[in-house]
């Protein structure tokens, strides 16, 4: 008897893990798929795209060389003056060095940014804050550079 309560036991613990590790990976392939869909909106010229990935609040944090700036609409303005036209955006790439989870709701990513372009290539690291809000992922602060 004890054998089958052992037995059922390990059993119920290796479900309760891959049923959490599955939760992560849900998580995890969500937030990867909204950066690729960022990549790739920003590469076909598409900044309004792009910002799907972002809050739409005026909490919105990003964080550049200028310093920090809150609102969804006022990233969105800074982004159409950095980057007026398909030569200045260029072609982006983006690599996930570290993926954390802080919670259920709540995930820490860094990773590092490059853009080819013809009036000159630039690279740079971030950090990003994302936040599952009514079942969706996205970034609320953003510290580039």
């Amino acid at each position: 008897m004890q054998t089958i309560f052992k037995t059922g036991a390990i059993a119920l613990i290796f479900i309760l893990i891959c049923q959490f590790a599955n939760g992560q990976n849900k998580d995890v392939k969500a937030i990867t798929t909204l950066l690729a869909a960022q990549v790739e909106e920003w590469n076909k010229g598409h900044i309004e795209g792009y910002m799907h990935g972002y809050w739409e609040n005026d909490s919105l944090l990003f964080i550049g060389s200028k310093g920090p700036r809150y609102g969804y609409d006022i990233t969105l303005k800074r982004y159409k003056e950095a980057y007026p036209d398909t030569a200045h955006m260029g072609k982006l790439t983006s690599t996930i060095t570290r993926i954390q989870k802080l919670s259920g709701k709540y995930y820490f990513i860094v990773g590092k940014w490059a853009l080819q372009r013809s009036v000159g290539d630039v690279s740079g690291s971030y950090t990003l804050l994302l936040h599952k809000i009514k079942k969706k992922w996205v970034i609320i602060a953003d510290h580039s550079s």
